[in-house]
C-alpha cells in the first residue's frame, strides 16, 4: 500500500507539473520553432528587398547577419519568458555574464567594431582586388566579425575585421585607371631609335591603352649586358594584366622580327695555355 501511495503521489506531482507548465512549455516550444521559420522569412525577404533596392554589396550580408542575429536573441527572451522565466533577475544575470563574454571574448567585439569601421570608411567594397596582412584576393563578402576573400585561384582567404580595420590595405581595384610599367632590354649595338619605334606603334595599335598622358618610353639604363628602354602607359584598371601579358608576347615577338636581339646574361671565359 505504501509503494501504491508514494506512486500516486508522484503522478499527482507529475500532474501538477503538466498543468502548471506543460501548456507553458508546449506554447514556447511552437513559439520557438515558428519564430525560426519566421526568421528565417524574414531574412531572406530582407536580402532580396536590399538586393532589388542595389543596396551597397558591402553592406548587404552584413545587415542580414545582425539583423538575423538581433532577432534570434529576441525570440529566445520571449521563449523564456513564456516558460516562466523572471526576466528582471534574468537580464541583471544575462548584463553581469555579458560583460564577462565581453571580457573573454574582446578579440571577437573587435572584429564587430572593425566590420562597422569598415563599412563606415570604406576603404574597399565587395568585388574590390586587394591585398592586406601577407594575402592577396578578392573581396567576396564583409561579414559581421570576418571579410572573405578569393584568390585567384579559388582558395578562400577568412581575415578578421578587427586586425583587417587596422592594417595597411592596398586596393587595386579603387581606382579607375592603373599605370602598366615594363623594361624591355635590347643588347649593345641594337639601334635604339628602331626599338623605340617599335615599341610605340605596338602601344598606339593598342585601343586599350590611354594616350593621355602620352606613353612614356626612355632608355633607362646602360646595364652590364643590356640596354633598358621603361615604357609605362596607363589603361583601365580592369585591363591592367590583359595589357601587360599581351605587351610582352608581342615585344618577344617583333623583336625578333625586327632583328633586335633581348639579351641574357651570361659570361665568357677564356682559357690561356700557360707554357710550362
Amino acid at each position: 500500500m505504501e509503494i501504491i501511495e508514494r506512486s500516486n503521489s508522484y503522478l499527482e506531482l507529475v500532474k501538477a507539473f503538466v498543468i502548471t507548465y506543460g501548456l507553458a512549455l508546449i506554447g514556447a516550444l511552437l513559439v520557438l520553432i515558428a519564430g525560426l521559420y519566421a526568421i528565417k522569412f524574414f531574412v531572406g525577404w530582407m536580402g532580396r528587398f536590399l538586393d532589388r533596392k542595389h543596396i551597397d554589396a558591402s553592406l548587404r550580408p552584413f545587415l542580414v547577419s545582425l539583423v538575423d542575429a538581433t532577432l534570434k536573441i529576441v525570440l529566445v527572451l520571449t521563449v523564456l519568458g513564456m516558460v516562466g522565466v523572471e526576466m528582471t533577475s534574468f537580464i541583471a544575470i544575462l548584463g553581469a555574464a555579458g560583460l564577462a563574454i565581453g571580457l573573454a571574448l574582446s578579440g571577437t567585439l573587435q572584429n564587430f567594431a572593425g566590420g562597422v569601421l569598415i563599412l563606415i570608411i570604406k576603404p574597399f567594397k565587395v568585388g574590390d582586388t586587394i591585398i592586406s596582412q601577407g594575402h592577396t584576393g578578392t573581396v567576396k563578402e564583409i561579414q559581421i566579425f570576418n571579410t572573405i576573400l578569393k584568390t585567384g585561384d579559388n582558395i578562400t582567404i577568412i581575415l578578421p575585421n578587427g586586425p583587417l580595420a587596422n592594417s595597411s590595405i592596398v586596393n587595386y581595384s579603387s581606382e579607375e585607371k592603373r599605370r602598366v610599367d615594363w623594361v624591355f632590354s635590347i643588347a649593345y649595338g641594337d639601334d635604339f631609335s628602331k626599338a623605340k619605334a617599335l615599341i610605340r606603334s605596338l602601344v598606339d595599335q593598342d585601343a586599350r591603352i590611354h594616350q593621355d598622358p602620352e606613353p612614356f618610353i626612355v632608355l633607362s639604363e646602360m646595364a652590364a649586358s643590356s640596354i633598358d628602354i621603361t615604357v609605362r602607359v596607363w589603361t583601365k584598371s580592369a585591363d591592367y594584366w590583359a595589357v601587360k601579358f599581351d605587351l610582352n608576347q608581342q615585344i618577344y615577338q617583333k623583336f625578333g622580327e625586327a632583328g633586335l636581339s633581348i639579351p641574357y646574361p651570361q659570361m665568357d671565359i677564356h682559357v690561356r695555355k700557360l707554357n710550362s
